[in-house]
């Protein structure tokens, strides 16, 4: 579905990502995980086609991403702060949104909208609502065009709890249906649950890639903050 090879990027004498190399399959729920910096932005901002890597190449189902657009409405992007236009209500940003997509033939999936209730609130002016709602809406944006890969930064941030279960249902929803999810978090309890895949990255480079199941087992740990913790104890101290 998405093969990174061996991509570089600088920023000035930052080297921002260095040689990752990463295949993300249908069905998977992969955990980016890294301190602040480790490149996990650059990463996305790579798959998104907004930032474009110095080396290196990134396929979407076997095609290049290089100078393509097309692949992007397969994209569902929920970002850590959606930022929109403040005098807009939720409807203008809804329909803002399917005018730019202009596929008609994708079944619009609204279940997200009517499960946070926004569906009570549409008229609402985004300069009125709070980050929560703000990031329900942007998490029913994501999913609005069922996509076939969901990028989520940072998804229960800012969510109630009702709010983040309703989130991580439809996560799960999804990945049943073959979707491929990566999702950033510092909440790594939320993880748990969801994930089928952890993939962590340090100073740009990445660590490792394994299947939850392996990392827990090869840690003994049953909880992936605790397997985290333990597998970088050990390659600090190696």
């Amino acid at each position: 579905m998405i093969v990174i090879d061996d991509i570089i990027k600088r920023f000035g004498s930052l080297r921002a990502l260095s040689g990752v190399s990463l295949t993300f399959s249908r069905g998977q729920c992969v955990a980016l995980l890294g301190p602040n910096g480790s490149g996990k932005t650059t990463l996305i901002k790579s798959i998104l086609g907004m930032v474009v890597p110095d080396s290196g190449t990134i396929n979407f189902n076997g095609q290049s991403i290089s100078d393509k657009w097309a692949y992007r409405e397969k994209l569902g992007y929920m970002p850590q702060i959606g930022r929109y236009p403040e005098n807009m209500t939720i409807t203008n940003v809804i329909n803002m949104m399917k005018d730019i997509r202009k596929d008609h033939k994708i079944k619009l999936d609204e279940e997200l909208i009517e499960s946070f209730g926004l569906n009570n609130m549409l008229q609402k002016k985004m300069r009125t609502l709070s980050g929560g709602t703000t990031q329900k809406v942007s998490a029913s944006l994501a999913f609005l065009f069922n996509p076939d890969v969901l990028i989520l930064d940072e998804p229960t941030a800012g969510l109630d709890p009702l709010a983040s279960e309703v989130l991580k249902q439809k996560i799960l929803k999804e990945k049943q249906n073959g979707k491929v999810i990566i999702i950033t978090s510092h909440v790594l309890s939320e993880l748990d649950d969801l994930i089928t895949e952890v993939v962590y990255m340090q100073e740009g480079s990445l660590i490792f890639h394994k299947k939850l199941a392996a990392l827990k087992e090869e840690t003994g740990e049953e909880k992936l903050s605790n397997a985290i913790t333990k597998i970088m104890k050990a390659n600090h101290h190696a």
